[in-house]
């Protein structure tokens, strides 16, 4: 075997071993890469108890339930909905009809139990995952995108 095709082999094997440990590492980190999931795709999905998560969607009228330190209240995307159960002091901005996050791990009875609540940040603001479920449900009701899609174009004029 000559120098340069011993060479060559060992930049092969390199460059395979490479593709393999970048394969590998994206696979591992698969299910880490979405924000967070909508409760129509976390009943889809089998979740280990103690799996940390991420879950999102509207804060459903009427199902605030406050008890001492703790608050239970039903997060839906129109067409699930998923039980939250949160020990601590909610955002400000926390209200029903409201857009959520809620970062933990799902309880062995179906209750989500949250560590964090992370409401919206402003009136006009929605995770895209939520508005995207919105939109196949037919419930997209766009009034604050739409005035705020008019700010951000500029006026134009035709003579």
């Amino acid at each position: 075997m000559t120098r340069k095709r011993r060479r060559l082999y060992f930049v092969g094997l390199g460059l395979l071993g490479l593709f393999s440990a970048t394969a590998l590492m994206l696979t591992a980190v698969e299910d880490n890469i979405v924000f967070f999931f909508s409760p129509t795709e976390l009943k889809a999905r089998t979740v280990a108890p103690e799996q940390r998560m991420r879950v999102g969607g509207l804060v459903e009228e009427g199902s605030v339930n406050k008890s001492g330190g703790t608050v239970r209240f039903t997060v839906t995307d129109t067409v699930e909905s998923l039980t939250i159960q949160y020990n601590g002091i909610l955002p400000d901005l926390f209200r029903e009809g409201q857009g959520i996050v809620a970062e933990g791990r799902m309880g062995r009875d179906g209750v989500f139990l949250a560590n964090d609540v992370l409401a919206k940040h402003d009136e006009t603001y929605m995770p895209p995952e939520v508005a995207d479920a919105l939109k196949k449900s037919g419930n997209w009701h766009p009034e604050g995108a739409t005035a705020q899609a008019a700010e951000a174009k500029p006026a134009t004029t035709s003579n």
